[in-house]
């Protein structure tokens, strides 16, 4: 994958931008963290309300439908249940995993080093 444009989302607890930190959930996340990222740099973060936090059942797909919808490609989540990673590798969004608790810009930074490899 390449550095040259890349929009990551990142599900998150809150509404703090780059300091927010990673959920331990997906499709229940609070929120999703859009990080746009051009030639390994940030250069915009946008936060979105997850319109499914508090379904019972099938949160994963309308998730995904929002990612795609943001223009995402790429998702940085601690956990991806078989649906949601199904959709997402049908939409050719790469999936990385990233450890709960850890703040955005941590979680953006090692995904960039990661891809650099």
């Amino acid at each position: 994958m390449s550095l040259r444009r890349l929009r990551i989302a990142i599900p998150t607890k809150g509404k703090s931008g780059l300091e927010d930190v990673v959920s331990d959930v997906f499709g229940r996340a609070n929120t999703f963290t859009i990080v746009e990222v051009e030639k390994g740099v940030i250069k915009n973060v946008k936060t979105l309300k997850n319109p499914a936090v508090s379904y019972k059942h099938g949160a994963g797909p309308i998730v995904v439908k929002m990612l795609i919808d943001a223009d995402v490609n790429m998702v940085l989540a601690a956990e991806l249940g078989p649906g949601a990673s199904a959709l997402l590798e049908q939409h050719n969004i790469t999936t990385t995993t990233a450890k709960p608790g850890t703040d955005v810009e941590n979680s953006v930074t090692e995904a960039l080093s990661k891809i650099e490899k």
